[in-house]
């Protein structure tokens, strides 16, 4: 018997190697991929930039001209895309896990939809930009979070009473948009509407520097938090048994997501899709009952690198909002997500 005890501990660990094994290696693969992309784009552009000329000008070596469109035009766009990009895909991540659902990620929920309302009034009635906005906006996708948690709670939290709580604050939520929209003056309207679409076309400095601060604050925390919320996949009781408490640790997991949404959307708006789109695919690379919180930041960041490149180049002389483009590529994957779970069962 103990032998047999032993076997199975044995397979159980070298499960786990491979598992941190291929984790590993497709993180390393998609890291690749966002550094080849991202260096692609330095290059992309008006003034065309050789590959030697950008790598001259990010250690100091280029002439003024040349640092001036790599520095202070390029790489805080790029920089912008990429944090925004992983806040969005880990959030994503960590709200699927929690709610035990793949539709559960923070544009469907209501969370970037509650970010999108906070700061379109923030930005329209108050005229506040920057950190202010930022602050603003993680504050009211806080409250929005914490009422969608409370109202979709009843001895525990179900995924599908979730998902569909939230949709209900969302459609509330662009109400307040439209509402404020409508109130405000036509000048105002075209900026708030290019920024609740979702747009890297300008990045404000002081905003750029809280989402970096931000993310590197976030994103430790919610690889932290990431570890007793594998246990939960076991169920309460048995996580309990562990020593994981089942409410605190989804409360602690859907903070540090909406922190990161909130994050995201202040800075870029509310881009859609990018949350809902890389968990699952960063899941699938690595396998069922993964978490994928490193692959899934990777997978956010790629998207939205990509996603940007498409919408500054794909029609001549038109530099499109970035949120077109992730939302033209996600509205199918959504259609075919909800009919897959229905066609399997799990639709309601």
């Amino acid at each position: 018997m103990s032998g047999t005890i032993e076997a199975a501990r044995a397979d159980v660990r070298a499960d786990r190697r491979r598992g941190r094994s291929r984790a590993l290696r497709v993180s390393l693969v998609l890291a690749l991929l966002v550094v080849l992309v991202a260096a692609v784009s330095l290059t992309l552009g008006a003034a065309a930039v050789a590959p030697a000329d950008v790598l001259a000008a990010l250690i100091g070596r280029a002439d003024r001209l040349t640092s001036f469109v790599i520095l202070e035009l390029r790489l805080p766009r790029l920089v912008a895309g990429a944090l925004v990009g992983a806040c969005l895909g880990m959030s994503g991540a960590l709200i699927q896990s929690v709610a035990r659902n793949p539709l559960a990620s923070p544009d469907i929920i209501g969370i970037t939809a509650a970010a999108s309302a906070t700061g379109s009034v923030a930005l329209i009635w108050f005229g506040l930009t920057g950190p202010a906005l930022s602050a603003v906006v993680l504050a009211g996708t806080l409250v929005a979070a914490a009422l969608i948690y409370l109202l979709a709670w009843r001895r525990g939290v179900s995924g599908y009473r979730f998902v569909l709580i939230g949709i209900g604050i969302a459609a509330f939520s662009a109400g307040i948009v439209s509402y404020v929209l409508t109130r405000a003056d036509i000048s105002d309207v075209q900026q708030a509407l290019v920024w609740i679409t979702g747009s890297l076309n300008s990045v404000d400095p002081a905003a750029l520097l809280v989402l970096g601060i931000g993310t590197a604050v976030l994103i430790p925390c919610a690889l932290l938090i990431g570890r007793p919320l594998g246990a939960l996949s076991l169920g309460d009781d048995l996580a309990a048994g562990l020593g994981v408490r089942p409410e605190r640790t989804r409360l602690l997991v859907v903070a540090v997501a909406v922190a990161l949404a909130a994050l995201a959307v202040a800075v870029a708006g509310p881009v859609s899709f990018v949350a809902f789109l890389a968990a699952p695919i960063a899941r699938r690379l690595l396998g069922r009952g993964s978490l994928a919180l490193v692959p899934s930041a990777l997978l956010g960041a790629l998207i939205l690198v990509v996603a940007d490149i498409v919408a500054q180049f794909a029609l001549p002389g038109v530099v499109l909002p970035v949120g077109v483009v992730t939302g033209i590529v996600g509205a199918p994957a959504l259609l075919w997500l909800l009919a897959r779970t229905n066609r399997i069962g799990r639709g309601g």
